[in-house]
């Protein structure tokens, strides 16, 4: 018996031993920080050397924190501006964990701290929009605008205001004022920006309204001035197309003068040379138009119109 007693004692020391291992060692890596408590109370300061500590077993427990920077993203919030104008403003950050110690003993973990970044961001972007009017929070730098009739309205109007700030430097108010309250629980913010500012729904419904009124006003702009131009243009193609009429009509005339002249002067010839077959010609002629079978006429038996008809019958 005191041979498989040895041995069960073996294999349960063995087993301790790697229990006690197991919890006295831990492991830290590149991304990670440690803090070590013993009854809830911190000992010492935090570990962040990557590589294999020692701790006491079971009295004392590890804490790991990320060393890498963290992403806050804010909900968008509605805020009036110092010149009343009510927007939606939306905010994100990037923060780290610079005083394990402090972190631990002020807000326990990352969702204590997120929490904390939440009331601490949100109000002093609040107390930052309240302090600044709206064209200080759209716009960055006085650069030129170029504007053309066009592309007038009213918010580009109000954006060639010049600007004392901008929300640049409206964000790095915000980013001083927070990281001041921030670092009082170890955490560092790095950057605070404004991801986007956008009218409340009555305003914006508004302010689209308008822009519409101007659109539709332009619009109305370039119709007169099409139909202007329309009308100009039928006065030009009017006066194009009579003066065009009236040159074809003068050629018209003179080629028909020219023809008829043409012809007279041929009728004269042929006259002169044998009046009398000219004249049996002509005569035939006026038969051909103007006798019919229903034609009746009275004439004289010595008519000038008779004269061929008196001698074909003789």
């Amino acid at each position: 018996m005191k041979g498989p007693m040895k041995t069960l004692i073996a294999v349960a020391a063995a087993l301790a031993l790697i229990l006690v291992l197991g919890d006295a060692l831990f492991i830290v890596s590149e991304t990670d920080q440690v803090i070590i408590t013993q009854f809830g109370e911190p000992k010492g300061s935090a570990l962040t050397s990557p590589g294999v500590h020692l701790k006491v077993p079971f009295i004392q427990k590890t804490h790991f924190f990320e060393k890498r920077w963290l992403e806050w993203d804010g909900d968008p919030n509605q805020v009036p501006t110092r010149d009343k104008k009510y927007i939606w403003i939306d905010t994100y950050s990037r923060w780290r964990i610079s005083n394990p110690l402090v972190f631990y003993q002020r807000v326990r973990d990352e969702r204590g701290a997120q929490s904390r970044i939440d009331d601490i961001v949100d109000g002093e972007t609040r107390n930052a929009i309240a302090s600044f009017d709206l064209i200080e929070l759209v716009r960055s730098s006085n650069r030129e605008f170029e504007v053309t009739d066009e592309t007038v309205i009213l918010d580009v109007i109000e954006a060639l205001e010049e600007i004392k700030l901008g929300r640049d430097r409206i964000a790095r108010i915000i980013l001083e004022k927070a990281s001041a309250i921030t670092a009082e629980f170890g955490v560092e913010i790095k950057d605070v920006q404004i991801k986007r500012v956008n009218y409340v729904d009555d305003v914006q419904r508004k302010v689209f309204e308008r822009m519409i009124a101007e659109r539709q006003r332009i619009a109305s702009k370039f119709r007169s001035e099409g139909d202007g131009k329309s009308a100009e243009i039928r006065g030009q193609k009017e006066r194009e197309l009579k003066r065009i009429t009236s040159e074809a009509y003068r050629k018209a005339q003179e080629v028909m003068g020219k023809a008829d002249a043409e012809a007279t002067g041929i009728y004269a010839r042929a006259y002169n040379a044998d009046p009398e077959f000219y004249q049996f010609m002509k005569t035939l002629e006026t038969y051909r138009t103007t006798l019919s079978k229903q034609t009746w006429l009275v004439l004289s038996t010595d008519s000038e119109f008779l004269k061929y008809l008196k001698s074909a019958g003789r």
